[in-house]
C-alpha cells in the first residue's frame, strides 16, 4: 500500500490516532505504522503539515509537555475533531463495503 494515494485519508487516521489517547507527533508516525502492520510508514514531513492543518482548522488541539527531557508538542482531539472522524468513518464504513462488493462479486 505504500503507492496508495492518502489524500482524503490522512486527516481521519491521524485523528483516529489521537482519538483515545493525546500523542505527540511522532508517537503518531509509529501509532499509524504499528496499526497498519507497516503498510503507512510515512514521513514525518508528510504528518506534521497534517497535524498543523488540522489544528488551525479546530480539528486537534495542541500542548506542549517535557517527556524524557524533551519538549513535544502533545495533540488531541476536539469536539469538532471527534466529529469529523466519526463522519469520515461512516463514510468509509460504507465506501469500503461498496468496493469490496465490487471486487469480490
Amino acid at each position: 500500500m505504500k503507492d496508495a494515494p492518502l489524500t482524503g485519508h490522512l486527516d481521519a487516521m491521524i485523528l483516529a490516532a489521537v482519538s483515545r489517547v493525546p500523542r505527540h507527533g511522532y508517537a503518531i508516525v509509529e501509532h499509524l505504522r504499528e496499526r497498519s502492520r507497516g503498510a503507512f510508514d510515512l514521513p514525518e514531513g508528510t504528518v506534521y503539515p497534517a497535524l498543523y492543518r488540522l489544528e488551525r482548522g479546530g480539528f486537534l488541539k495542541s500542548r506542549w509537555i517535557v517527556h524524557a527531557g524533551r519538549r513535544r508538542r502533545m495533540y488531541e482531539l476536539t469536539a469538532k475533531g471527534g466529529a469529523m472522524l466519526e463522519t469520515r468513518r461512516a463514510w468509509w464504513e460504507s465506501f469500503s463495503r461498496g468496493v469490496s462488493s465490487i471486487l469480490h462479486a
